[in-house]
């Protein structure tokens, strides 16, 4: 029988919960996606299908950072989206990009350059149902971007170069589907297909923390989240992991216990 494949990315997507919208403008406040667009290659002109992707690039523009600064000469901004992370995981996804990263489409994973594909052949005309699809672009747009760095790491180090190592991507994927089961250093290295020492090297050197304060801390985020919708702590204790809720309440009380 064949192994399942390893899904790295659906719940690393519900821990960040990310909202997806159109953007007016550009701003520095808010973590951006924009489709750049330059001249269009000479040799290009002849086939229309293929001139948009041949002088198109993706700025990942993190807050801090507009987009006109990052335009090349004779390029243009030509379609934004602007994200926000609801889950409590939206500040580990967040940490990874300390500046602007640039994807030509030429050099993108196969999956983004096809999304990008579709959202450029939609706005070359009207079509039926074009509001609809618009409005979901930028949420398949985040995926292609996360399957690229899965596939390209842009660092050494950090969360998707974690996820793009097939034995410690098992281990995050567990704890960010499980958090609340009773994890200790042996079952981890368990699902990663590893020695429990070789694991927690690996880990600690890839995520710069160690396993065991990655799971406090994400158990943390989620169970102040939770406390902020209104749910009480014995119930958060119990979908978190915590012993009882007098620990959690004291884990909670900690100053820079963040995630």
């Amino acid at each position: 029988m064949t192994p399942a494949r390893l899904d790295r990315l659906s719940a690393l997507l519900e821990g960040i919960r990310p909202r997806v919208s159109l953007a007016e403008h550009d701003s520095l406040d808010t973590f951006c996606l924009h489709l750049v667009q330059g001249p269009t290659p000479p040799k290009a002109k002849l086939c229309m299908q293929s001139a948009p992707m041949d002088a198109m690039r993706l700025l990942v523009c993190p807050p801090g950072h507009g987009l006109q600064e990052y335009l090349l000469p004779g390029e243009r901004g030509w379609i934004a989206f602007e994200v926000g992370f609801d889950g409590p995981v939206g500040p580990v996804f967040m940490a990874e990009f300390g500046g602007v990263i640039s994807i030509p489409m030429q050099f993108a994973d196969p999956s983004l350059a096809q999304i990008v594909q579709l959202i450029a052949s939609e706005m070359q005309t009207d079509r039926c149902g074009q509001p609809l699809l618009m409005d979901r672009a930028g949420d398949i747009l985040l995926i292609g971007l996360m399957r690229h760095l899965i596939a390209r790491p842009q660092k050494t180090t950090g969360l998707f170069t974690a996820l793009s190592d097939p034995r410690i991507a098992k281990s995050l994927v567990a704890l960010h589907t499980h958090c609340a089961n009773d994890w200790t250093l042996e079952s981890l290295a368990q699902v990663a297909g590893m020695s429990r020492t070789a694991f927690a090297s690996q880990f600690t050197k890839i995520m710069h923390i160690a396993p065991g304060k990655y799971l406090g801390n994400l158990r943390l985020a989620i169970a102040r989240q939770m406390a902020a919708s209104g749910l009480g702590l014995k119930q958060i204790a119990q979908k978190t992991g915590y012993a009882s809720a007098s620990t959690l309440s004291r884990a909670m009380g900690r100053t820079g216990a963040g995630c």
